[in-house]
């Protein structure tokens, strides 16, 4: 499935895609369906003038999300780090 297109409706509009992989079409529909999704959710809760509006409060929440998985991320790598220290000073304190 090397070098396929696909097509994809966002915000009403087609968007032909290269895909690569059943995999990569696979995430690709299902982003798509989850940015139509969030738009609907938007569009019943606020008022907005055009689906411009929509897509860029989209764009903010997975922003947002993203920098809180990096955040977490870090957090997660930070807490491995003092974890292993630990584990090194107790094992440290046993074998003397």
């Amino acid at each position: 499935m090397k070098g396929q297109h696909i097509s994809v409706i966002i915000a009403d509009r087609p968007y032909r895609l290269m895909i690569g992989s059943e995999k990569e079409e696979e995430q690709c529909r299902k982003a798509k369906d989850l940015i139509n999704t969030k738009m609907k959710d938007y569009a019943s809760s606020f008022a907005f003038r055009d689906k411009q509006d929509l897509l860029a409060m989209v764009a903010l929440q997975f922003a947002v999300d993203v920098v809180k998985s990096e955040e977490s991320t870090q957090y997660s790598k930070e807490l491995s780090q003092k974890l292993t220290q630990i584990e090194k000073l107790l094992d440290d304190c046993l074998n003397e």
